[in-house]
């Protein structure tokens, strides 16, 4: 299993960006998979699942502005952020729920 996940950038408070995650090794249109990101003095916290039939659910923190998605012939998941806060700043990790395997990350930076 590979993650790459792509697409973060610095951004101003309120604005949108878009990550992705291409994935090789497994299917994503066959997998619970997960968004999570860190910070330097946070542990790893939750921010989406989108289960194989479509099915999403995230925490208060980013529901209603994030959406987790998927492009099954692209074998790639995405994460839109729009209204972003300085709080969502973070490298932001996919990987397949349960597993210990992830990426490299990509990093958000929300500032002004």
């Amino acid at each position: 299993e590979q993650f790459v996940e792509s697409g973060g950038d610095l951004v101003q408070p309120g604005g949108s960006l878009r990550l992705s995650c291409a994935v090789s090794g497994l299917s994503v249109s066959d997998e619970i998979m997960i968004w999570t990101r860190q910070t330097p003095t946070t542990e790893r916290e939750w921010v989406a699942t989108l289960w194989p039939g479509g099915a999403t659910i995230y925490p208060d923190s980013v529901r209603g502005r994030f959406t987790v998605s998927r492009d099954d012939a692209k074998n790639t998941v995405y994460l839109q952020m729009k209204d972003v806060k300085p709080e969502d700043t973070a490298v932001y990790f996919c990987q397949k729920s349960g597993s210990t395997t992830w990426g490299q990350g990509t990093q958000v930076t929300v500032s002004s």
